[in-house]
């Protein structure tokens, strides 16, 4: 599992070659082993103010028992592993088919590496997106202060904390 930043920068899912990254995916994964990145859920993160934020998870068909967050110091994994269903030869020996099965549970497992430790304050899961609630946890040492410009350098003060 390979763990991944938060950005800000959109994902090229929309783009024109997205179909062809899409093959060329798959093709390396099964020489190499590999999951395909398109195997991985999609995901919406939202900066609610300067502290709070939250990030949603495309996860169709999946209940709550099925899914897992876990956080250990600074990386947050989101994983989820489908129970076992019926297949589809016991389906149809009482008389259903498959026509089409589009919609595919696999295991999946997300990780982000995060740039200060979070608080999680609450995870939830409606009509197939798992939504967490988080907050950075910025250490008082390590947000910017605007500092005033004093004659002597004992004179000089904090004036305001600001966060990023």
């Amino acid at each position: 599992m390979a763990y991944r930043s938060f950005s800000l920068i959109p994902t090229l899912s929309n783009h024109l070659l997205s179909d062809r990254f899409t093959q060329i995916d798959n093709l390396f994964s099964r020489l190499t082993g590999a999951s395909p990145v398109t195997d991985t859920p999609a995901y919406n993160l939202l900066k609610k103010n300067k502290e709070h934020y939250e990030i949603t998870v495309s996860v169709p068909g999946y209940t709550q028992d099925e899914l897992n967050i876990s956080l250990l110091n600074k990386q947050l994994t989101i994983s989820g592993k489908p129970k076992v269903e019926e297949t589809a030869v016991s389906k149809e020996q009482d008389g259903i088919k498959w026509v089409h099965q589009g919609i595919r549970k696999h295991d999946f497992s997300l990780g982000f590496n995060l740039e200060h430790r979070i608080s999680i304050h609450k995870a939830s899961i409606d009509k197939g997106l798992l939504t967490v609630q988080f907050t950075y946890d910025i250490p008082e040492q390590e947000k910017p202060k605007k500092i005033a410009i004093g004659a002597e350098p004992e004179l000089a003060r904090v004036i305001e904390h600001h966060a990023k």
